[in-house]
């Protein structure tokens, strides 16, 4: 045994980890042992989770689990490569075929996840002549790819859609700028305007009839981040384009396999060219290992259980029309949501940490959402009901809050 006396060059760490218990902002990693269901095993106790992207219930779906395992037998377990390599399987692109008729797009491209979707197009459609427009709520994703672009870019205030419209009659009066900011004269490329489609912390819908206008108006293209609205809103769960009929005038539909569909990816729907393009230039897909069968067979079949049990999604919004009704009824404040995504607003971080241990010594799995994810301000208990809960869990989970929210003056005892 050695006696290294040698400096740690990351013990800077530790300290910004202290400081960051110390905040209450320290996020411990929970542990899962039991299927991702409406009650759940966490940390060997057994709770109803509120936690959970599973909308539908289809990460447990008989017929979601049959295909995975079938392809499994059919396939192997993984791909082996990437897919302009060898890892491009006949079940990878039936999956696409089918999600972009799903979609009533020309075409699709999935990616290993829907971060990898938004970080793999953004840089792909837009550079330097370009210029991209996003709304100040826009998920951490679609930031990052913002970032990795070489186009410069502007914020308008959350759905302030007077002041998107304003930026953009801005931008093709000035047009393009120089490295010192300067009007160079020369029209913007491309004008692209991003937004999510459901934002995922606060359960809001953007206004998109009006988003779309505006950019038709002054030339730019839309893309729409559906992450929280697959699987949803729209026929079938077909999304916030499909929900607002605005077919044909949304450029770029980015979306996920890994919420209402139960499954892990994301994937980007549009022109055929756009998924020629990212075929050639988007880094995520060029440079990661292909789905394994049994993740894109389980992603194809949970495509073929929305169209055929559409009751699932009227079940998810009977459940959620309770229990948010049921929760402001109580006094809690639930911000602006009009989806499933539920916040319970606490303010201060520290009160969302002990809020979220309190309903797990009561029975329910909540976790807090604290800052960077949202606000210093804004901290919350982030909630999810899915199609799969009952009343009489939902009940408990309400009883639970009651209890909690009275405890620590939330609520009035």
């Amino acid at each position: 045994m050695t006696n290294d006396t040698r400096p740690d060059p990351l013990g800077f760490l530790a300290d910004e980890l202290a400081e960051l218990k110390k905040q209450n902002l320290y996020r411990p990693m929970r542990v899962l042992s039991s299927p991702q269901a409406a009650e759940v095993v966490v940390d060997g106790k057994q709770l109803i989770s509120l936690s959970s992207n599973n909308y539908l219930g289809l990460a447990t779906h008989p017929r979601l689990v049959e295909a995975a395992l079938n392809a499994t037998r059919e396939f192997g377990a993984g791909s082996g490569a990437v897919r302009t390599i060898a890892g491009n399987m006949s079940i990878h692109e039936q999956l696409e075929t089918e999600l972009a008729a799903f979609k009533h797009t020309e075409a699709v491209l999935t990616f290993q996840s829907g971060f990898t979707a938004n970080t793999g197009v953004i840089p792909v459609v837009t550079g330097e002549a370009d210029l991209i427009v996003s709304d100040s709520l826009n998920h951490a994703s679609i930031i990052d790819g913002m970032r990795l672009s070489k186009a410069p870019r502007v914020v308008y205030p959350h759905k302030d859609t007077a002041a998107l419209r304003e930026l953009l009659r801005e931008a093709r009066a000035k047009g393009r700028t120089d490295a010192a900011g300067a009007a160079t004269g020369e029209p913007h490329r491309l004008i692209l305007v991003v937004t999510d489609g459901v934002f995922s912390m606060d359960g809001d819908i953007a206004p998109l009839p009006e988003i779309v206008a505006a950019a038709e108006e002054f030339g730019a293209a839309v893309m729409v981040d559906d992450a929280h609205a697959s699987g949803v809103l729209g026929d079938n769960g077909r999304g916030t384009v499909d929900h607002f009929h605005l077919h044909g005038r949304v450029a770029i539909q980015v979306g996920t396999m890994s919420k209402a569909m139960g499954v892990l990816g994301g994937y980007v729907a549009g022109s055929r060219a756009l998924r020629d393009m990212l075929i050639q230039r988007a880094r995520p897909f060029l440079f990661s290992t292909s789905h394994p069968p049994a993740v894109a067979a389980a992603c194809l079949e949970a495509i073929h259980v929305l169209l055929d049990e559409p009751e699932l999604i009227d079940r998810l919004w009977s459940n959620t029309l309770y229990f948010k009704g049921e929760l402001r009824r109580l006094g809690f404040d639930t911000g602006v949501s009009e989806t499933p995504i539920t916040p319970v607003m606490m303010g201060d971080s520290a009160r969302a940490q002990t809020f979220s241990r309190r309903l797990f010594e009561e029975g329910v799995f909540a976790q807090p959402v604290v800052f960077p994810t949202v606000a210093l301000d804004k901290a919350r208990i982030r909630t999810i009901v899915t199609a799969e809960h009952s009343t009489a869990q939902l009940d408990r989970c309400l009883a639970a809050f009651a209890k909690v929210g009275k405890e620590l003056g939330l609520i009035a005892g």
